[in-house]
């Protein structure tokens, strides 16, 4: 199975240049314009490799996952998972690996299979796969329109870190990318108490004094 650096066709040394080339010349052979509306699926993985890869720290965060986790020599360590049914380690394990292997559409279909939200993959992974796996989950869900789901996985994952520090460097990022999700995307995506209940989750974090006003209008408007 590729991983990023496979799928844009780079060593795993390339430089910053090298990944924004090869990714500007794999992106031309897949607009819908030459490659037809077939090559969405692979559009979307293709900015995802570049996203991750085009960033120092979350280049720095996959290469460590990779390398710690997803790369399994010497057997098929995906058929293996597969091959123990429904067993809720080996089930989390594959949600993992698939996601890891750019099949993120099977692994959010294992997910929701598992209870989606419900399902307590910390009980099952190493804490530190199961922060990785959460934040790359929520990415893919987003992607695909699922801001409710991406968000309550973020929250989780800030609870996680503010409590015990896991991400560290990486942390302002997800704090970021949860702030924005919240500005662009998931109002829309859900009703009216949801969105209160979600703007009460946010007030409830700890973020600043900035984002805390921010947010307190807006449920002020919600109630008004």
């Amino acid at each position: 199975m590729k991983n990023y650096y496979d799928l844009l066709g780079v060593k795993q040394e390339a430089s910053a240049e090298e990944i924004k080339k090869a990714f500007r010349e794999r992106a031309k052979r897949l607009h819908p314009d030459i490659a037809g509306k077939g090559a969405e699926s692979a559009m979307r993985k293709l900015l995802s490799a570049y996203e991750v890869l085009s960033n120092p720290e979350r280049r720095f965060e996959y290469d460590r996952v990779y390398s710690r986790f997803a790369v399994k020599a010497g057997f098929d360590y995906r058929v293996w998972l597969h091959e123990q049914g429904d067993d809720p380690v080996s089930q989390a394990k594959l949600i993992f690996f698939e996601l890891f292997h750019l099949q993120e559409d099977e692994a959010i279909d294992i997910w929701r299979r598992n209870g989606g939200i419900d399902f307590p993959m910390e009980k099952y992974l190493e804490r530190g796969d199961w922060m990785d796996c959460l934040f790359t989950l929520a990415e893919e869900l987003d992607r695909r329109g699922s801001a409710y789901e991406a968000f309550m996985l973020l929250v989780i994952l800030v609870k996680e870190e503010r409590r015990l520090p896991y991400f560290r460097h990486f942390f302002s990022e997800i704090e970021t990318y949860l702030k924005e999700l919240v500005r662009l995307r998931l109002k829309s995506q859900v009703d009216t108490t949801v969105w209160v209940e979600c703007l009460q989750t946010l007030l409830a974090l700890g973020f600043s004094a900035k984002d805390e006003l921010r947010w307190t209008r807006s449920l002020q408007r919600v109630k008004a």
